[in-house]
């Protein structure tokens, strides 16, 4: 298994467009979501688009912004790598292990033992075909720091490689 040390996946905020389930806000699969930092004050905001890093991988850029309102920052929920399909409005509990795929490109964010020129940690990349096809190291775990069985939006949680 893959241990993590991605300062910026450590401590994400899953917010927007959660279903609502017993009149809960609950995230549930399918659900398009973005990802802020916590640890800048929920400041920047993860999003990708079609360019490639021109050096690591060479896989599609993800980075952190400030600005909210971009359509670049959308990723939906989906099952993990070759796990059975996760159906729309399913929640999503904590502890599930999910991929998230970028809405406008359809690649799953994704992390591997390349290190971020920037950072010198792991890098996170878009990866995939363009329909949500990957491998293992798009799979992210759901830790939902407040407790609780379900994941909810505008909730503090923390995300990792299984």
């Amino acid at each position: 298994m893959k241990q993590t040390a991605l300062s910026f996946l450590s401590a994400i905020l899953l917010s927007a467009a959660a279903s609502y389930a017993s009149d809960e806000k609950l995230v549930t699969c399918s659900s398009a979501i973005k990802l802020t930092h916590i640890e800048s004050g929920s400041k920047y905001y993860l999003l990708s688009d079609d360019r490639q890093l021109q050096s690591g991988s060479g896989q599609q850029l993800v980075t952190a912004v400030e600005n909210n309102r971009t359509p670049d920052g959308l990723w939906q929920i989906r099952e993990a790598h070759d796990s059975p399909v996760c159906d729309a409005g399913t929640p999503i509990r904590c502890g599930d292990v999910i991929r998230l795929m970028h809405v406008g490109t359809g690649r799953n964010l994704h992390t591997h033992g390349i290190k971020s020129p920037l950072s010198n940690q792991h890098e996170v990349t878009g990866f995939g075909s363009g329909q949500g096809e990957g491998d293992s190291g798009d799979n992210w775990t759901v830790v939902c720091e407040s407790g609780g069985d379900f994941c909810k939006g505008e909730r503090n949680l923390g995300g990792g490689q299984p």
